[in-house]
């Protein structure tokens, strides 16, 4: 009996080592940072890496799509009517963006490489729209050349007189193939004779598809796994020039295909976009799944467009601050009156919704966001939203502007978005699964005690009421 209890007690001590051991290891986080440490080593850019043959060939499917907006009332915008417009899409591209001409450098602590992007038009994709579907739209390279030589009343009254004789006006249709990929201007081909650095041709996307925005140098992650494909080099300078500030001259963050590993909801999260020229921001929403996998999601705040003391360095030219909501970017796009906004003015200021006839903006729609798997840093989902406005004036010395009034007016805008593929979702949830059983393993040894605990206590219950049911039956025993 005496050996009985012993081994009874020796559960019951057992019991409260095993919980205690539990409570221990969940308290001081010991397989959740050996977990985290192992996340540290293991993605990074280095050759073999699944990490790195994700950012060298990113396996989900990317696709642009662009909306137009089709002006309907030029005659009467010419007369001071505010424009109406009316959206045409999408027109939906499939597109690929591979890494290319990778180079390893400072012992594989930085990775040059080029990032050239192509477009392929997908039909099946664009609701029965057609590339050589007509877009009637302001005529970008004329409101360049007439906001470029406005201050100059004789060459300004000799381009005057060559677009009355070509019948060049403030407004054209193209197709939406020549619109995005490029065609031969009338205005422009003129002064390509003159000053032959000036592009003859004109298009929104001219010379991006199949080709690269410039050579990136980004860290690896190998000393920092904050680090993890941040650039720091891009088209051979550490900062962009265009602006007027050191921090909106900064090159921040990553390209937006990727990011580090371990994030967090308090993070901030930078981006550089070299479509608009500029580092950006996102920060956290809200949480989500995403093919049951779960994600945060990060979206751009209306700070990072607002018209502040912080983005004084945007203003173009210095001290000429637009409202909220709006960019411009004609410094970095060879002086044409390019304003970028969210599509519809999403988070602009109300004056350019009423402005235009034809605006309806809504979060669902026009608002850029990433879904990020926050233990891996995979990208899950995302949508880039972006509007390409013109800046639109009356100029006396151009009768082409006639009575039109001042406004921003909205040419098209679009949506890349990426959506992680089965394959890869089942890749990130084997991840997943092994990491929810590693951070787990002290939850178990902590039921485990709580069990042994159970046990020991049914034993002890059984062997008191043994005792007590044999010291209940010896005096019957005892002789009379």
């Amino acid at each position: 009996m005496i050996k009985k209890f012993y081994f009874i007690y020796l559960i019951g001590i057992l019991s409260i080592a095993v919980l205690i051991t539990g409570i221990a290891l969940v308290l001081a986080q010991v397989f959740q940072n050996a977990l985290n440490s192992r996340i540290k080593r293991e993605i990074v850019l280095r050759n073999g890496t699944d990490a790195f043959e994700a950012w060298q060939n990113p396996p989900p499917p990317v696709y642009m799509q662009f909306y137009f907006f089709n002006l309907t009332n030029p005659t009467e915008v010419l007369q001071g009517e505010s424009p109406a417009v009316e959206q045409i899409g999408p027109y939906t591209y499939r597109e690929f963006r591979p890494m290319e001409n990778v180079h390893f450098l400072e012992n594989s602590t930085k990775i040059s490489a080029l990032n050239p992007k192509t477009y392929v038009f997908v039909p099946e994709m664009s609701e029965g729209h057609r590339e050589d579907d007509p877009i009637r739209t302001a005529n970008i390279p004329a409101l360049t050349v007439m906001e470029k030589f406005k201050t100059s009343s004789f060459i300004s009254n000799i381009i005057s007189s060559y677009m009355k004789s070509k019948n060049i006006g403030l407004f054209t249709t193209r197709t939406v193939h020549e619109l995005l990929w490029g065609y031969i201007d009338d205005l422009l081909s003129v002064i390509h004779k003159l000053r032959p650095e000036v592009e003859e041709s004109f298009g929104l996307f001219y010379k991006k598809n199949a080709t690269a925005d410039g050579e990136y140098v980004i860290l690896s992650g190998e000393e920092n796994y904050k680090d993890f494909a941040r650039i720091v080099e891009w088209n051979g300078q550490s900062s962009l020039q265009w602006w007027s500030t050191e921090t909106c001259n900064a090159i921040n963050g990553t390209n937006a295909a990727s990011f580090h590993p371990l994030i967090t909801k308090n993070e901030t999260l930078q981006i550089f976009a070299s479509d608009i020229c500029r580092s950006l921001y996102v920060t956290f929403e809200k949480e989500v799944y995403i093919k049951d996998l779960p994600a945060l999601r990060f979206v751009v705040p209306k700070e990072v467009f607002a018209n502040s003391t912080e983005n004084e360095g945007f203003c173009v030219p210095p001290g000429n601050c637009l409202p909220a909501g709006l960019l411009n970017v004609s410094v970095c796009k060879q002086d044409a009156p390019i304003i970028v906004s969210s599509p519809h003015f999403y988070q602009a200021e109300e004056q350019f919704v009423h402005d235009i006839h034809g605006m309806k903006p809504n979060k669902e729609e026009h608002e850029t966001f990433m879904d990020i798997n926050p233990l891996t840093g995979i990208l899950l989902r995302a949508a880039k939203r972006i509007q390409v406005n013109v800046f639109v004036e009356k100029i006396d010395v151009f009768s082409q502007t006639g009575n039109v009034k001042t406004v921003v007016l909205p040419v098209m805008y679009l949506n890349e978005s990426v959506l992680i593929d089965d394959s890869s979702a089942g890749k990130v949830g084997s991840v997943l699964q092994q990491a929810s059983v590693v951070i787990n393993i002290p939850f178990i040894i902590i039921a485990l005690g709580i069990l042994l605990g159970i046990v020991f206590l049914v034993l002890l219950c059984k062997c008191r009421v043994s005792e007590s049911s044999a010291a209940e039956r010896q005096p019957l025993l005892q002789p009379s």
